[in-house]
């Protein structure tokens, strides 16, 4: 199998760009993009560290980021798993892309850019959440904006198929990794009630 390992012979199987494809890039929040991105609940954060890359899906009742200028958003990190995979990668190497989604539109919006984490009182008090508050902030620093084609989407029929019939669940698949000891049926019958009260 031939292995394509420079830019040069990437190019030349694909070609150019077209120009739409570069010339809806902005660096900033345009009043569009700011539009479509605060009306989503929902993106995928991906993170780099030196142990590699991490995807971490986002999503919360409402916007699911916020804006601290035309050129920064605010993301809260809601009560998870605490494994904090995408927040040690932000610690050590700030690089960070986001897609945003909103079903059922096939459009999704990326943003690529820098970030940090602070645990700064104000931000944080800012996404008070039933009387609770993330116990830290990720502060985007926005390089990039622009949509995404749809093509992947469109092939997909993302929103409107369900292919969950036959699958594992969570609980098989936890009591598979622990011979047992964890997970099982319980689990995915129990877990919106477990889950409910620690969503925020």
């Amino acid at each position: 199998m031939r292995r394509i390992d420079t830019v040069e012979d990437l190019h030349a199987l694909y070609g150019t760009p077209g120009k739409p494809a570069l010339r809806k890039v902005a660096t900033r929040l345009t009043p569009l993009y700011r539009r479509w991105i605060m009306a989503s609940r929902f993106c995928i954060l991906s993170t780099v560290g030196p142990e590699g890359t991490d995807g971490s899906p986002r999503g919360d009742d409402g916007p699911v980021v916020a804006e601290l200028d035309d050129t920064t958003l605010l993301m809260p990190d809601w009560r998870g798993n605490n494994r904090l995979d995408s927040l040690r990668n932000i610690v050590r190497d700030g690089r960070v892309s986001l897609m945003f989604m909103v079903p059922p539109s096939n459009t999704v919006v990326r943003v690529n850019g820098t970030a940090y984490l602070t645990d700064d009182d104000d931000l944080r008090h800012r996404f008070e959440q039933r009387g609770k508050h993330p116990a830290t902030v990720i502060v985007i620093e926005i390089a990039e904006i622009y949509t995404q084609c749809a093509k992947a989407l469109l092939r997909s029929d993302l929103w409107a198929r369900d292919d969950r019939e036959g699958l594992p669940t969570t609980g098989d698949i936890l009591a598979d990794m622990t011979d047992g000891e964890e997970g099982g049926p319980d689990y995915e019958a129990n877990y919106n009630e477990y889950a409910m009260p620690r969503m925020w």
